[in-house]
């Protein structure tokens, strides 16, 4: 099956001629963008989430908006930076979000992208990372995340309370974790992301090359991923979303806004 949706930034400036001048009107126009899409027949409106910078950056609140709003859109992410997140916490926004949506998310997570400050996420509390990247939280708390949302029992009960017994987190769904991908850049991740039974958001931002073209390089990330999926036993039929720049130039005025800047449409099997 193929879909088609688009993907958002959420840039806004108090600009001369801006048409998005601050944050307000920046969501405000996201909700609409997303129930005009869902009126039309687009199948899913994704966000982009960067800190630290005047775009999208708290997703839940602008998701459970736009799912009680639409009736059939698949609403996500592409994707959530995991070094800034409690992965409990967001294994019960997850949740959450899926329940209000009627299963109709698609949690795009990663490790992140290039942003505006130095280890951002230490600023948020989460510290200890000997990668400078952070990489290396990035994918503990990933971890945890899942165990959190299969239901493993991570908390040790009270022993009034809960009769000493260990409690997982609340509420839980059974379909949310065939609804979460991992953004990979690179061939290992996305055989990585296959191993780990994931579905797969690839990058616009491909950290290798080769020599090859872009699009030959995608493919070949999307083959090894769905091979490393086989290989590792897993018997679902994962997704592999790819992103596509497109300029919508339709006037001079579009022209003299968006000509060094576009707006991302996202394609997903």
């Amino acid at each position: 099956m193929r879909a088609f949706g688009f993907l958002s930034f959420g840039h806004y400036m108090n600009a001369r001629g801006s048409q998005t001048r601050n944050a307000s009107e920046m969501l405000k126009q996201a909700v609409e963008i997303g129930v005009g899409a869902d009126e039309l027949g687009v199948n899913g409106a994704y966000f982009r989430v960067h800190h630290f910078a005047k775009q999208q950056t708290s997703p839940m609140p602008l998701l459970a908006t736009i799912a009680a709003k639409t009736k059939n859109i698949e609403v996500g992410t592409g994707v959530i930076d995991m070094r800034y997140e409690n992965p409990l916490y967001l294994a019960e926004e997850a949740a959450s979000l899926d329940i209000l949506a009627d299963g109709r998310i698609a949690l795009g997570i990663s490790r992140g992208s290039p942003e505006t400050v130095i280890r951002g996420y230490e600023a948020f509390g989460y510290t200890g990372s000997i990668d400078e990247r952070g990489a290396d939280i990035a994918r503990e708390k990933f971890d945890l995340f899942l165990r959190a949302i299969d239901g493993d029992r991570l908390a040790k009960g009270d022993r009034q309370m809960a009769g000493g017994q260990p409690q997982a987190i609340e509420p839980r769904t059974d379909t949310l974790r065939d609804r979460i991908w991992w953004g990979s850049a690179t061939r290992d991740t996305a055989e990585w992301t296959g191993r780990q039974g994931l579905n797969m958001m690839s990058s616009t931002l491909l950290t290798e090359d080769g020599g090859m073209p872009f699009d030959e390089l995608q493919a070949e990330q999307i083959v090894r991923f769905r091979d490393a999926y086989r290989k590792a036993g897993h018997k679902g039929s994962p997704r592999v979303s790819v992103s596509r720049s497109v300029f919508p130039i339709m006037n001079d005025q579009d022209r003299a806004y968006f000509g060094g800047a576009a707006s991302v449409m996202t394609a997903w099997a």
